[in-house]
């Protein structure tokens, strides 16, 4: 398995995903295991994400939901179990290798480069994707100035997306929460992904700035035909946007599916409230 690296593939109006391949799902989680010193983190957890699909993931406080990401980007190697990207085995691979793949991370604490601008920031996803060598950029000759020119286009056309264009000159550091949560998102776009791992991308805003995410990542799935994975401890966004949702507790998975089948289900219902109610 090769990284898709390229120089032409730039603007957003080229870049769009589509179905389909000589695989069944575009990612599998395989009967994943992981401890830590005899403590288990997570227990034959499986599951899988097509092209196009938004798959939620959520639980309480410790589920797993977090070991889940960091099993997939390479931060983690399980002790049992397997992980398939389009029908091939990524366990053991390194973080960016598997980013080279097409699987982008945001975090759930931002993770930003604080005194550099918003377009600095993008441009760094871009890096994954630079096929010239140190020596050629700095000279900024030939291939290296066509690809920096080629990165900077995709990455207003992502400014651009995102409506934070006001902000593009400014250092993240300056910027309220709710914008750097959505320059974090524009640098995993800037990776030009084909599955985006998003953790809790939602986490300590307030509802206008919830509601402005919500419909980001909606129009990056219907514009990109990205398929994401969403860890998310706000409901309401979950069981609005995703199309499937897996439910972790203690590591293991008690329930998957729509979500209009998933919070009527018992189980899901007793982990997270400690009775049955009628829904969550």
């Amino acid at each position: 398995m090769t990284a898709h690296g390229h120089v032409g593939h730039r603007t957003l109006a080229d870049w769009r995903h589509r179905s389909g391949g000589d695989y069944e799902h575009l990612l599998e989680f395989r009967d994943v295991s992981l401890s830590f010193k005899g403590v288990k983190a997570l227990t034959d957890v499986g599951f899988h994400v097509d092209d196009g699909e938004l798959f939620a993931v959520i639980g309480p406080n410790g589920a797993g939901k977090t070991s889940t990401f960091n099993c997939l980007n390479g931060v983690y190697r399980p002790q049992e179990g397997d992980i398939f990207w389009k029908g091939e085995s990524i366990l053991g691979q390194r973080p960016d290798t598997i980013a080279g793949y097409g699987i982008a991370r945001t975090f759930q604490n931002i993770e930003l480069f604080a005194h550099m601008t918003v377009l600095e920031n993008l441009l760094t996803g871009r890096h994954v994707r630079t096929e010239v060598g140190p020596i050629a950029g700095a000279l900024w000759f030939g291939r290296a100035k066509e690809e920096e020119l080629a990165n900077r286009a995709l990455v207003e056309d992502i400014i651009d997306l995102l409506e934070i264009k006001q902000w593009r000159k400014y250092p993240v550091a300056l910027l309220p929460y709710g914008i750097q949560k959505r320059v974090e998102l524009g640098r995993a776009l800037a990776m030009e992904p084909e599955l985006l791992l998003l953790d809790e991308p939602v986490a300590g805003m307030n509802l206008e700035e919830t509601e402005d995410m919500a419909r980001f990542i909606l129009d990056i799935r219907e514009e990109l035909g990205i398929a994401m994975i969403l860890v998310e401890h706000d409901m309401g966004l979950v069981m609005d946007i995703a199309d499937r949702v897996m439910v972790l507790d203690f590591g293991a998975k008690i329930a998957v599916g729509t979500p209009a089948v998933v919070q009527q289900d018992p189980e899901v219902i007793k982990a997270y409230l400690g009775e049955e109610h009628e829904s969550i």
